[in-house]
């Protein structure tokens, strides 16, 4: 009963995990100290957790929790999140913030969803399944984001074109004006990466616990973090370039017809993947 009370703690704390590691992405491309805030506070809360499971452990086991591989991955997760609280809190290293809690995130799925968590082979097929379905519920989140993204993309190049036209009437007033469509289309590409990039994270975990070998060339792998670049760099000309506009619609376009391909040919030709997404 008490490991199965600490897995169901777990994944509270991997769901709340993943929101603030998107709020963190959501404010270092915003610049949104609410969602900084929020985001500061769900890790809190995380940490919370995590701290008194240390003591708990520790108090059952009677010793410090660094003697084995399992221990030490939890530990190396709590002191990350520590670390991370404390520069959010005492330096201005937003973008640092995100990527020590994308690694502590992993170390937390990782712990969480290890074979040698659970006490019974059918307790260890139901944490796999239910990593399995967080797994593909986020990347179906992520590919929804895109797919509404291009959606501005594709707006934003019908209504420039009409205004190069100088096509004024009723269809330019009922399109929304270009600076709008274009930042719809950017805060959504900005929630859909690191929602796949953590969906990544938990499928990779899946993989290398489910499979007997994992096949780093199979095509839907190769193809899921050729998206995540993709739009990384889409991410990347918006923000490091500060390029927008005609050509940002374009490469989200582009980027999207990637996603279209990764999803109904990279599943099919796929030698285990047999899902969507």
């Amino acid at each position: 009963m008490f490991e199965l009370s600490m897995t169901r703690l777990h994944e509270v704390m991997i769901i709340l995990y993943a929101i603030s590691v998107l709020l963190y992405f959501m404010d270092y491309v915003q610049k949104d100290q609410k969602a900084n805030r929020v985001a500061f506070w769900l890790l809190s809360i995380v940490w919370v957790l995590q701290t008194i499971f240390l003591f708990l452990y520790m108090f059952r086991t009677g010793r410090f929790p660094v003697l084995t591989l399992f221990e030490g991955i939890y530990f190396y997760a709590w002191v990350l999140l520590t670390l991370s609280l404390a520069l959010n809190r005492l330096m201005r290293v937003d973008f640092t913030v995100f990527f020590v809690n994308v690694i502590g995130f992993t170390f937390m799925a990782i712990h969480t969803f290890a074979p040698i968590q659970a006490s019974t082979e059918a307790a260890a097929e139901r944490l796999m399944s239910e990593l399995l379905l967080v797994h593909i519920t986020m990347a179906i989140v992520s590919y929804a984001a895109f797919s509404v993204s291009v959606v501005f993309s594709i707006l934003y190049l019908l209504q420039y074109r009409l205004l190069k036209q100088k096509k004024w009437g009723q269809k330019i007033q009922r399109i929304t004006d270009l600076a709008k469509l274009e930042k719809g289309s950017v805060i959504l590409n900005s929630i859909g990466f690191p929602m796949l990039l953590l969906s990544l994270i938990l499928g990779v975990q899946w993989a290398i616990v489910s499979l007997p070998t994992v096949l780093w060339y199979d095509i839907k792998i190769s193809g899921s973090f050729l998206l995540l670049a993709i739009y990384g760099v889409f991410l990347y000309r918006r923000f490091g370039k500060g390029q927008s506009g005609k050509s940002l619609a374009l490469f989200n376009a582009v980027a999207f017809g990637c996603l279209l391909i990764n999803f109904l040919l990279g599943s099919r030709l796929s030698s285990f993947h047999f899902w969507s997404v």
